[in-house]
């Protein structure tokens, strides 16, 4: 059975950090671009940054450059997000996605992913 099964989400003050996990299993791990998207109440689904296992190009967007890290550990399957310097706008339900052989760009965000998670709330306070 595939699972992406996200973890770490909780409640900080603007300015704190969380690390998000995203365990995978029931496929190859190293032929897949892993990444996070996010999704506000009432807003449209974002992407925020994605790794490639294949080639390890990374990806992040604009909003979080600079704040965020994506990082890959083949050896447990799991993709990590280090969320520094969060702010309100961050608040979010963050969900994993796998996408099969690619490379992570822009355009990544766009691809229909084959697998996703459930997602884990993220509450950035004033």
């Amino acid at each position: 059975e595939v699972q992406l099964v996200e973890s770490g989400g909780e409640t900080v003050q603007a300015g704190g950090s969380l690390r998000l996990s995203c365990a995978a299993s029931g496929f190859t791990f190293n032929d897949y671009a892993i990444g996070w998207f996010r999704q506000a109440p009432g807003k449209e689904r974002e992407g925020v940054s994605c790794i490639s296992n294949t080639d390890g190009s990374t990806y992040y967007a604009d909003s979080v450059r600079g704040r965020f890290t994506i990082s890959s550990d083949n050896a447990e399957n799991t993709v990590s997000l280090q969320m520094n310097s969060l702010k309100p706008e961050d608040t979010a339900n963050y969900y994993c996605a796998a996408e099969y052989l690619v490379a992570c760009s822009s355009s990544w965000f766009y691809y229909g992913m084959d697998y996703w998670g459930k997602g884990t709330l993220v509450a950035v306070s004033t």
